[in-house]
């Protein structure tokens, strides 16, 4: 039996961004695996996973939840650098 992290493992994906779609989207975590393995592997869709990360940062930030909006702003620096050039 697969368990999450076989699936992350086998993603293209972080736990940490998998979790970050999570928060956004107001999904479980395998469901936002799915939806973010898919959508990793088009231009659009990073560019629209980038716009998802950094938003959530944002309004982390907006909320006065400083700590949380650094680890978002990690994970968005992360995965801009990780894919820029894709």
């Amino acid at each position: 039996m697969l368990t999450l992290r076989d699936c992350i493992d086998f993603s293209d994906l972080t736990e940490e961004e998998v979790l970050a779609i999570a928060e956004c989207e107001h999904i479980p975590l395998v469901t936002a695996l799915e939806e973010g393995e898919c959508m990793v592997h088009t231009k659009h869709g990073r560019k629209q996973l980038a716009v998802m990360i950094k938003g959530q940062a944002e309004m982390c930030e907006r909320m006065g939840n400083k700590v949380h909006a650094e680890q978002l702003n990690r994970v968005y620096d992360t995965f801009i650098k990780r894919f820029d050039n894709r």
